[in-house]
């Protein structure tokens, strides 16, 4: 690019990395995020660094891991005084705006986390992580008729806060002599996977190998992957009207926070350390950079709010990716299906190993050869070398 870029970041929640048609997923309706594709590099190898929405939005926002970042426990709330890529970025001479769920702001913990009440918690001005413009949410989970600011708004949450940053980047964004960075990020496809998907039909699905058959996890697994998948159709179409009012001068982000297990190995939601869990989608369109390539190099989400910076100042390339990634839970959700203990692990392009709190190995996958992880080599003797080296790699 000639002139310094737009930069603009799509943030999801819960859409694994598995679940997009460019990806191969033949229940994924994605035209938009597949076209994308087309023009962008695909990480097909992306992690999360946390499996969780408060931990992984910090550690989105500032490039820094939970809990250093100030995120210890589901309630924490980013601390004030956090530098985020807003942060960064207006110290460049950027516009920064920010539009729908925040997720890592105060919230009141005798309130139910879903439902109205909780959509309507205000996020104070000075605790916006540095955006100039801000137009959102702090949780809730209501995918229609969603709160912004405090106003309801009539709509599917996906097109009501497109819109809204498609207007901003019309009317403000395009008009103003600085650069603009901008993030809208989206509840979808989060639960209630029941909830009305913008007419979308839901429909039957084909389930992964490693989802038991013949019992209520498979049951579990068919009702909510209909919905799920209505809701990613949906959430794509709205993508695509979003990314054809960015312009071309704009690098494009497309990621998610997380995933979810959605009966892989009788387990659901996340938290867990498994593929489902821990592999996010990322796409990244820009001049120069690849045009419909896959890279199989090791990153995380801790990497975008670096590459960002780098791009405003205009750095050709990204650095080069470590051999190795850290994924962890910092703590236990106390909620329905969530992960169930502490661990921290590493990844790297073809292993997996997860410690339990107390370090000791509690997976070990030889993700080249068992991709879908039906096989636990943790306790076996002929790994212990490799689960050694592994180990040396493991962040408290």
């Amino acid at each position: 690019m000639n002139a310094r870029p737009n930069i603009l970041w799509i943030v999801t929640t819960q859409w694994r990395a598995q679940a997009c048609g460019y990806a191969g997923d033949p229940n994924a309706r994605t035209p938009a995020l597949d076209a994308l594709a087309r023009q962008s590099v695909d990480f097909s190898q992306a992690v999360t660094p946390h499996p969780f929405g408060p931990w992984a939005r910090a550690a989105l926002l500032t490039g820094v891991r939970s809990p250093e970042n100030g995120v210890r426990d589901y309630f924490d709330a980013l601390p004030p005084e956090a530098r985020t890529v807003a942060h960064a970025m207006n110290e460049r001479g950027y516009t920064t705006a920010f539009f729908g769920k925040w997720g890592v702001g105060r919230r009141d913990q005798n309130l139910p986390l879903v439902g109205e009440a909780a959509a309507r918690v205000p996020v104070p001005e000075g605790e916006r992580g540095g955006f100039e413009t801000w137009v959102g949410f702090e949780g809730g989970f209501q995918l229609n008729d969603p709160w912004l600011n405090g106003m309801k708004c009539a709509g599917y949450q996906s097109d009501v806060v497109g819109e809204r940053a498609a207007k901003w980047i019309s009317d403000t964004g395009n008009r103003k002599p600085e650069n603009w960075f901008c993030v809208v990020s989206l509840e979808a496809p989060h639960p209630p996977y029941d909830a009305p998907a913008a007419g979308i039909v839901p429909r039957a699905v084909e389930l992964a190998a490693n989802v038991p058959r013949g019992g209520e996890a498979e049951a579990k697994a068919r009702r909510e992957l209909a919905g799920y998948y209505a809701h990613i159709e949906a959430t794509d179409r709205a993508i695509g009207r979003l990314v054809a009012q960015a312009g071309d001068n704009t690098i494009v982000v497309f990621t998610s926070v997380h995933g979810d297990m959605h009966g892989a190995h009788g387990l659901f939601r996340k938290g867990w350390p498994h593929e489902e869990s821990v592999r996010v989608p990322l796409l990244v369109r820009r001049e120069g950079f690849g045009f419909g390539v896959s890279s199989s190099g090791l990153v995380s989400l801790l990497d975008l709010k670096r590459w960002t910076v780098g791009w405003a100042e205009g750095k050709p390339e990204t650095n080069p990716e470590p051999e190795t990634q850290p994924i962890s839970m910092p703590s236990v959700v106390a909620l329905p299906w969530q992960c169930d203990r502490v661990w921290r692990g590493v990844r790297t392009a073809t292993r997996k190993l997860v410690l339990n709190a107390d370090g000791s190995p509690w997976l070990f996958f030889d993700l080249e050869n068992d991709p879908l992880e039906r096989n636990n080599l943790a306790g076996d003797p002929a790994r212990a070398g490799e689960i050694t080296e592994l180990r040396k790699r493991c962040r408290a």
